[in-house]
């Protein structure tokens, strides 16, 4: 018994070293809190607060390795001093110009068995939501490989979602899925399990408890594999789904993450909010991705015209795409995009004579590619130039000796590691050249425009062809594009390509023209490629004309005014200049009255372009005053020009 102070004073460092729970971080105002603790079993868990509602109960932490299980049987040894994360930054190709991140950091370590890699858990806790990552460090030289995220969200009883159903891979058209191109299931009770099989994709939106959550990631390096939600969350507990075996690049290349020590995951977003505001506004993506390397080629974000969507393959000739040039010129666009097949019908040789005679109207000439190796069987051209990387390079310098501004491209194979690193292998190589990049058929940009500034834009979406596919489609154009605005196009540009008052081919459209006429403000793209055609804008007022002719290149802010997912919209984007346009659409059967405040904005009038006496016609009228009254036809739509 002589022994036993001797024996406690021993087992004093050895206490010290475990970190008392629960630990703690909030915002720097307070209002969002996060709690950590951990279950007796040694399982790390995390809740979410919004002053006092719980917006996330106990949720999951850890990752499986192939060789060590970080799940449970953990002990959390330190949580660092909370620090502040300061960062100001410029966009050019997203929501907001001047971005402010404001965050308090917390890093807490927890120990593991023995000879496993150390583990920590980063959180960066702002006024609009919560976001951790986690780091594996030590001495080994060895590659480690993720085979699971134990990462859960764990949402409250009761909960609403707005998710997008995940596709099965190598289905859709020539086996280019999965590629974000589905509709939203709306306001659906959270955990139900999604309608094809394969989890919900990011970003996932949920309401309850009178607030709001979004749930995304960012700051996807090229050590990790694009995520989604897993397909059964049993009590509305959403766990990480990693891509299906398709999603690589070759046979060999990595699908699941894998990378030597030390690691650092890509971030897991939480956006929150006692209003739908802070889902449109943040900037959480970009704020959390990493800064811009070199080689840089800062974009240059503008309007585009486009022949393909309402004409087809068949018009990608070099007459017709000289007249597409004309057009943009006409309306003070900066870009004219040729689509697919211009190397076989046009040539390189005319193709590069469109862009000289493009630069001699203030245009930029954008050509489309097929990205595929092995992992998708679409026909159009020109395709197989641009995996390897030898044969890339040399396009991109032919392209760009022949005066060509940027590149389209399309069918991507999924979420893969190795496809992380093939898309950011094409804006590293697009950049060196001089060349902007649009991805389509692919995955969410997940911050890469502000690491990658020649990168434009991302489809990631069920965009406007779609409605030229099937007349299904064109009947839900309304409820989808009223949901976008909260959910695909918060977390980054996307190529909807919108607004045609024109009639889609042989579909039957149901929106009104101004409704058409509000998604030119409402969607934002660093380069937005407009669907109407020459003969279809000239048909339209001359003041409806001069309203897209004076739409600024790019946006400089963004701010929520009213609305509800798929049922209707209001947002005002803030041109470089200062001034605010307003815009707004009614997804409903009937017609709703919305009241605009402009006195918030700092406007005091301006005027309103919105439906005639059909959908297929258009008013206008000026309005004196800090309050516009516009009552919108169903699935009509609004503009408001300072």
């Amino acid at each position: 018994m002589r022994f036993l102070p001797l024996l406690c004073l021993l087992a004093l460092p050895l206490a010290a070293t475990q970190a008392a729970t629960p630990i703690r971080i909030k915002s720097p105002d307070g209002a969002v809190q996060v709690t950590v603790d951990v279950t007796a079993q040694g399982q790390p868990t995390y809740t979410v607060r919004y002053r006092q509602t719980e917006l996330l109960r106990p949720s999951h932490l850890g990752l499986r390795l192939a060789s060590a299980d970080l799940t449970q049987g953990l002990r959390l040894t330190k949580a660092d001093k909370q620090t502040t994360v300061t960062d100001d930054y410029q966009l050019t190709t997203d929501k907001r110009a001047n971005c402010r991140y404001r965050a308090n950091r917390r890093v807490l370590h927890f120990a593991g068995a023995a000879g496993t890699p150390e583990f920590s858990v980063v959180f960066q806790v702002s006024n609009d939501g919560v976001a951790f990552q986690y780091v594996l460090e030590g001495p080994g030289q060895e590659v480690q490989r993720i085979t699971a995220e134990g990462t859960t969200f764990h949402l409250p009883a009761g909960a609403k979602g707005w998710l997008h159903p995940h596709a099965k891979a190598q289905t859709g058209f020539a086996n280019t899925q999965p590629s974000y191109e589905e509709n939203y299931q709306r306001g659906i009770a959270a955990g139900t399990p999604s309608t094809i099989g394969q989890g919900w994709s990011f970003p996932a939106l949920f309401q309850t408890n009178g607030h709001w959550i979004l749930l995304t990631e960012a700051g996807m390096g090229r050590t990790y594999a694009g995520t989604h939600l897993a397909h059964e969350s049993p009590d509305a507990e959403y766990g990480i789904a990693f891509p299906q075996p398709p999603e690589k690049t070759t046979p060999e290349a990595a699908l699941l993450p894998e990378s030597r020590l030390p690691w650092r995951t890509p971030w897991r977003v939480v956006v929150v909010g006692n209003s739908l505001a802070p889902i449109v506004e943040s900037t959480l993506t970009t704020d959390l991705s990493a800064p811009a390397t070199t080689p840089v080629l800062t974009g240059a974000p503008g309007k585009s015209s486009w022949s393909w969507v309402l004409m087809g393959d068949q018009n990608t000739t070099y007459d017709v795409q000289r007249r597409f040039i004309d057009y943009a010129a006409t309306m003070n666009w900066q870009y004219c995009l040729v689509d697919a097949l211009w190397d076989k019908q046009i040539g390189y040789d005319k193709t590069q004579e469109l862009a000289q005679y493009a630069r001699s109207k203030n245009v930029g000439l954008l050509v489309w590619y097929n990205s595929n190796g092995r992992w998708n069987e679409a026909p159009q051209t020109p395709t197989g130039v641009l995996f390897e990387p030898e044969s890339r390079r040399r396009e991109f310098a032919r392209i760009k000796q022949m005066g060509v501004a940027g590149v389209k491209i399309d069918f991507f194979g999924g979420d893969g590691q190795s496809f992380m690193n093939y898309y950011q292998d094409l804006l590293v190589d697009a950049a060196q050249a001089g060349l902007l990049v649009n991805f389509h058929g692919t995955t969410l940009p997940r911050g890469w425009n502000r690491t990658y500034p020649n990168l434009m834009t991302m489809e990631a979406v069920k965009g406007f062809e779609f409605l030229t596919f099937d007349q299904r489609n064109t009947d839900q154009e309304a409820t989808h594009c009223a949901t976008l605005p909260f959910t695909r196009n918060a977390v980054g540009p996307m190529d909807f390509t919108p607004m045609a008052f024109s009639e889609i081919r042989d579909k039957e459209r149901r929106t009104s023209d101004a409704f058409e006429l509000a998604l030119s403000v409402l969607f934002q793209s660093g380069i937005q490629h407009y669907a109407e055609v020459p003969e279809g804008m000239a048909a339209q007022p001359a003041y409806v004309q001069d309203f897209v002719k004076k739409l600024p290149p790019r946006w400089a802010d963004v701010k929520y005014v009213d609305g509800f997912p798929g049922e209707y919209v209001v947002l005002a984007r803030q041109a470089p200049g200062g001034g605010w346009y307003v815009a707004g659409i009614n997804a409903t059967d009937a017609p709703k009255t919305i009241q605009v405040d402009l006195g918030k904005l700092g406007l005091k009038g301006g005027t309103v372009i919105t439906d005639g006496n059909t959908n297929r016609s258009f008013s206008t009228r000026a309005v004196a005053g800090s309050t516009v009254s516009v009552t919108l036809h169903a699935q009509g739509g609004f503009v408001v020009q300072p």
